[in-house]
């Protein structure tokens, strides 16, 4: 008899999150690289398993490495059209050829093909209608404007 096999894991898209934000705080160069506070303004989240908004108040404690990756941790709070509210993190990273990587951190557009942007999702919250976040592995493949971070959110299934 022969082991049984680990599943191959699948991907289910949840919803597509579009965070506002102000301008970087550049707290300076530090031990562990460039740090930055980009405060979350507001934004949406639309899609097949979630709705609503994003509020005002997070923000993405950033770290710019030497090569120019960003290193992403972010936390905020979306309120759901049902009033539920949910608390989110994301860690990750955004890398990719320096040029690249230089034009975003002046805020200029890039194609989302030449850089490497990807984020684990973390979700939290006592809506017993949306308890599933609290037991699901979700990941997001995101792209950054000027004013805006946007990802796509998946539960890996």
């Amino acid at each position: 008899m022969t082991a049984p096999q680990p599943p191959v894991p699948g991907l289910e898209h949840v919803a597509r999150v579009r965070v506002l934000l102000d301008p970087p705080r550049e707290l300076g160069e530090t031990p562990f690289g460039r740090e930055r506070v980009i405060p979350i303004v507001g934004g949406g989240v639309a899609g097949p398993r979630l709705h609503g908004e994003v509020l005002p108040g997070g923000a993405d404690w950033q770290r710019v490495l030497d090569d120019g990756t960003a290193v992403i941790d972010t936390r905020y709070t979306l309120r759901l059209d049902d009033g539920a509210l949910v608390s989110l993190e994301t860690r990750g990273f955004r890398s990719g050829p320096p040029a690249v990587l230089a034009s975003l951190l002046a805020g200029e557009p890039a194609d989302p093909s030449s850089y490497y942007f990807r984020v684990v999702v973390t979700a939290r919250t006592a809506a017993a209608a949306h308890d599933w976040l609290n037991r699901s592995v979700l990941v997001g493949a995101a792209v950054r404007t000027a004013d805006a971070v946007e990802y796509d959110a998946y539960r890996v299934t």
